[in-house]
């Protein structure tokens, strides 16, 4: 059965896993690497799960059948707390087209109403057509602001937003 829960620090090593997996399957979605993550401390995989205490972000684990296959993250901008970014959203290969990035991505959502977000913003390379086409259909739309990939000049980062008030 799939469900979607928060992350807290009880969920330290299951985080840690599905997030170092997302990070080799996709390297190019992410503004980070398996390298750098993979040295890690325990206390900086704590820290990550303090930024997502619900207070100023949330965290959250798709799991099926007890094997998490998902995640994403959402953090309130500190400039503007009624804007939140979506970020670290990652579906297993073998759960994908089966709604688990739509549950996902409506906890994060959920999450930013109850903070009263009135705007939830993500970043996405150019060059992934299907989290493109994915956005678009849960209604985030092209802002027109742009980026280069901070790993890879070549790529471009696009900034897509959603307005949830």
């Amino acid at each position: 059965m799939l469900s979607v829960q928060r992350i807290t620090p009880l969920e330290i090593e299951m985080f840690k896993a599905v997030r170092l997996r997302a990070l080799e399957d996709a390297p190019f979605a992410f503004g980070s690497t398996y390298e750098r993550e993979a040295a890690f401390s325990e206390e900086d995989w704590r820290a990550r799960i303090e930024r997502w205490n619900g207070q100023t972000g949330a965290g959250f684990l798709a799991i099926d059948s007890n094997v998490p296959c998902g995640i994403a993250g959402s953090l309130l901008d500190q400039s503007d707390c009624r804007q939140a970014e979506l970020v670290s959203m990652w579906t297993a290969p073998m759960h994908r087209r089966q709604g688990v990035g739509r549950l996902l991505v409506a906890a994060v959502i959920s999450w930013a109403r109850s903070r009263e977000v009135r705007t939830v913003r993500l970043m996405v390379t150019n060059t992934n057509e299907a989290a493109l086409r994915f956005y678009e259909q849960l209604g985030f739309a092209l802002t027109g602001r742009t980026e280069p990939y901070p790993h890879d000049p070549a790529l471009i980062e696009l900034e897509m937003a959603l307005s949830i008030t």
